[in-house]
């Protein structure tokens, strides 16, 4: 008897999350609205002419080594 109710706890837990994880929200069948904003391609390209040139190349590692390598004495 003992058996059986643990078989049945265990059937239940087992059915209840496959339930849980085959149930889906109802497709209308429309899409979804387009929330996103419309990018400007005048504005975008104006934006990017404006950022200024590097005057010296960016080293990203220059903290972690040095920006010359080191040179053997003779």
């Amino acid at each position: 008897m003992k058996i059986l109710v643990i078989a049945a706890a265990v059937l239940a837990v087992a059915c209840g999350s496959a339930e849980a994880q085959g149930r889906r929200q109802p497709n209308d069948g429309a899409k979804p609205a387009d929330n996103k904003p419309k990018v400007d391609e005048k504005a975008y390209k104006a934006a990017l002419e404006r950022i200024p040139e590097p005057k010296e190349k960016y080293d990203p590692w220059g903290g972690a080594r040095p920006s010359e390598p080191a040179k053997k004495p003779k």
